[in-house]
């Protein structure tokens, strides 16, 4: 009997581990809103990349919902609307970052450019 593609409720992170952009260790403050119902919730990021992050956080939301995320540091904040691309049961779950605002992107860019200089 063939195996399991291993699709499943919570998703498989994309591709493997093969990505399109560099990620990189990082822990920071995060909010979650999820504007369909209004729910608050908050997090913190484990890691980050130009498109998305890892959010660590015991109740994920599902997959493929929408959320609004804050993340924040000691030198400013990120915002960005984004979506659950998967989850790991009590772990967190991974968000793509989409519509990014540019004054938005250039937060995140300078913090990318922190984080590859170490």
């Amino acid at each position: 009997m063939a195996q399991s593609s291993g699709s499943s409720s919570t998703g498989d992170p994309p591709h493997g581990e093969r990505r399109e952009v560099p990620r990189y260790m990082f822990i920071a403050a995060a909010d979650i809103v999820e504007p369909a119902s209004g729910v608050h919730m908050s997090s913190r990021t484990s890691e980050i990349s130009r498109k998305g992050c890892f959010l660590d956080i015991l109740n994920a939301l599902p997959v493929g919902t929408t959320i609004q995320v804050r993340i924040s540091r000691d030198n400013g904040s990120f915002s960005s609307p984004a979506r659950i691309i998967y989850t790991q049961e009590a772990m967190g779950m991974g968000v793509l970052f989409v519509n990014t605002p540019a004054d938005q992107l250039k937060i995140l860019d300078s913090w990318l450019d922190e984080l590859a200089a170490l």
